[in-house]
């Protein structure tokens, strides 16, 4: 495990992006995977085709250039969303704990960029950072058993999106009717760390209307 920072800034953020954007392109033996977090990217190697010492000094020349060059572009997803109502069953709870209304609550949630940290949690789950303050909200105690693939979420400082139905503990504000999760594509996750994620709300006629175009 590389440690590239001690906390969730943008500076580290960049450090783990770059380590990881030469780790794609570059050719180690025996590396098998990489991945990256909030402050750490973690190398996964063969030990039958490498060595944890020769692994180290193929990282240390990667983290040298790391540490000269920029973050690629990110790229931008819109992600719609339905707020509120069987869609989002926490969002009166949000409202409520942040002192403004509902269509407060979904403007200031739409106004941001977010920058996709890491997935993880369940396969193409995004942790998003970026949230306005103003919303953040504790996880439920205890979770629900069950929240349905593509629910958005709030849970701290931060919002993600459940690619799956499991069980949770985010206050749920609304959904979306894309797939994150797509096993039978290439990537397999709509999103991927060092993405930048904006909202748009949805009505949930747009969302039948989107949801059976993408089935």
């Amino acid at each position: 495990m590389v440690q590239l920072g001690e906390r969730i800034d943008r500076e580290v953020f960049d450090r783990v992006q770059a380590l990881s954007q030469y780790l794609e392109q570059a050719t180690i033996p025996g590396i098998v995977e990489h991945v990256p977090a909030y402050t750490t990217v973690t190398i996964y190697y063969d030990p039958l085709r490498t060595t944890y010492a020769e692994t180290c000094i193929a990282l240390e020349r990667l983290l040298a250039k790391a540490a000269t060059s920029g973050v690629a572009a990110a790229r931008t997803i819109e992600i719609p969303v339905c707020y509120g109502g069987e869609f989002g069953v926490d969002l009166e709870y949000v409202a409520e704990r942040s002192g403004a209304t509902t269509g407060e609550v979904i403007a200031i949630h739409c106004s941001a960029t977010y920058r996709v940290h890491m997935l993880g949690f369940t396969p193409g789950f995004p942790y998003l950072g970026g949230m306005p303050e103003r919303l953040a909200t504790p996880r439920r105690a205890p979770p629900r058993l069950k929240v349905p693939a593509g629910s958005v979420g709030i849970a701290g400082s931060q919002t993600g999106i459940y690619p799956l139905e499991t069980p949770g503990g985010w206050q749920i504000i609304g959904r979306t009717p894309l797939a994150l999760f797509r096993p039978d594509e290439d990537p397999p996750t709509l999103l991927s760390p060092g993405n930048l994620v904006r909202f748009r709300r949805i009505t949930s006629d747009e969302f039948a209307a989107l949801r059976e175009e993408t089935a």
